[in-house]
């Protein structure tokens, strides 16, 4: 067991705990390391985490998520893959399939599967979304609207997470790779099996994740052997047809639907929902944005949600990191929601400044060849529901506190009850 500082940390603290985040964000916690213990080895029983070994290093300053994130040939992504903590029941084997995830994987793999998958993500394409995704934001809000006035519950209050969050970013994957509307809440449904099972209220066995995971991934393997078959003039042909000529096989589009349902639609869905939280709780930022609409607003939502929470790497050799001696085999925490609330970074981090700028956060990953492909579509739809929302409903308010997902890695929001005003 390595030799580091003791923080003023309960015996047996695990930063990788879901049961911590179903309350809270452990910021104190975050502070007191940064402060006394910025890599400090965590203790763990082998198997808690569906790995064997005897813990993990927990790094929680800006400056060294970075570092690690921008040296993939030290800190492998697939060694162990990016999720820091399976459920303990989970199988090596189970663990190996996850490789074929991009997330999972390192150059010079990462770097052919990106290079092609990043077709979809052009600055013309995102542009090409725009109308229909600004149209989309504005038909979610109005029914949310209207369907809040209409019912009977005490100030029409209504569940902002499944009525407003969590279709706009489901919408944009799916017009993006162009999944038939009537398959859309399929993919909602595969995807909230995938991230759900640590979460008892939700009754979902890691046996239903694995079985969601399989049908959208069999799902995406169609679409993608139909376009191959009949190609047409959309991103799903551009990303597979040919294959012999450097583009996707079917199972690798099939494994790429499967990180967009969660790295696209989870993630920006809870974006959106602690953003509006954010908001009601911060009165005068709501005010300002409804007034000036700052270009900056995106960013700072997703600073301050940072809905991935942490990711992790393997040490592939013997090295060293904020003073402490890392071994080859070790794994290495990434606290993102940490690093974003670093105050050498961020001048007052526990403040929600719609108006910050320069806001660098990694809530889009810590750069290298892992940062997040898909930001600019992130922050298009951010944009998108937040003006739609100040135009429709200005008055909105708080009805409720919000019922956070019980996850080690996911900031997720299960419900968030708010009223039209």
């Amino acid at each position: 067991m390595p030799s580091t500082p003791r923080p003023a940390l309960p015996e047996g603290f695990d930063l990788t705990d879901p049961d911590i985040y179903q309350s809270r964000m452990p910021h104190p916690e975050f502070a007191e390391l940064r402060q006394t213990a910025p890599v400090w080895w965590c203790s763990q029983p082998a198997g808690v985490s569906g790995f064997e070994d005897e813990g993990y290093w927990v790094v929680t300053r800006h400056a060294d998520v970075r570092e690690v994130s921008t040296h993939p040939e030290i800190y492998s992504s697939n060694l162990n893959t990016a999720i820091i903590r399976f459920n303990e029941r989970i199988s090596r084997d189970q663990i190996e399939v996850q490789k074929l995830i991009m997330l999972n994987m390192d150059p010079p793999e990462h770097s052919r599967v990106r290079q092609i998958v990043q077709r979809g993500f052009t600055p013309r394409a995102i542009r090409a979304l725009e109308s229909a995704l600004r149209d989309r934001a504005r038909r979610i809000v109005t029914t949310a609207k209207a369907t809040a006035l209409a019912a009977s519950r005490p100030g029409g209050s209504f569940d902002f997470v499944t009525e407003i969050a969590c279709e706009l970013p489901l919408q944009a994957i799916a017009e993006l790779i162009g999944v038939p509307q009537e398959d859309r809440t399929k993919i909602f449904d595969w995807s909230n099996k995938m991230v759900a099972y640590d979460d008892p209220e939700f009754a979902i066995t890691e046996e239903v994740g694995t079985e969601a995971a399989a049908e959208l991934i069999g799902y995406a393997m169609n679409m993608a052997a139909a376009r191959k078959e009949c190609p047409a003039k959309d991103i799903v042909s551009a990303l597979v047809a040919a294959e012999d000529h450097g583009n996707l096989g079917s199972d690798e589009f099939g494994f790429f639907v499967l990180l967009l349902a969660v790295a696209g639609n989870e993630t920006t869905r809870n974006a959106i929902t602690h953003g509006m939280h954010a908001f009601l709780t911060h009165p005068d930022q709501w005010e300002l944005y409804k007034r000036e609409r700052p270009s900056t607003t995106a960013e700072e939502i997703v600073r301050w949600a940072t809905p991935v929470m942490s990711f992790q790497r393997t040490a592939t050799r013997d090295t060293e990191l904020g003073g402490q001696r890392i071994r080859r085999g070790d794994r290495v925490g990434l606290f993102y929601s940490s690093a974003n609330n670093d105050p050498d970074v961020f001048d007052h981090p526990e403040v929600f400044d719609i108006s910050r700028d320069p806001n660098p956060h990694l809530g889009f990953g810590g750069g290298g060849p892992h940062y997040c492909l898909g930001k600019s579509l992130a922050v298009l739809e951010i944009d998108l529901i937040f003006n739609a929302i100040a135009d429709e409903l200005p008055g909105l308010r708080l009805a409720g506190e919000p019922r956070r997902l019980r996850s080690p890695w996911l900031n997720g929001v299960k419900e968030l009850l708010v009223s039209p005003g």
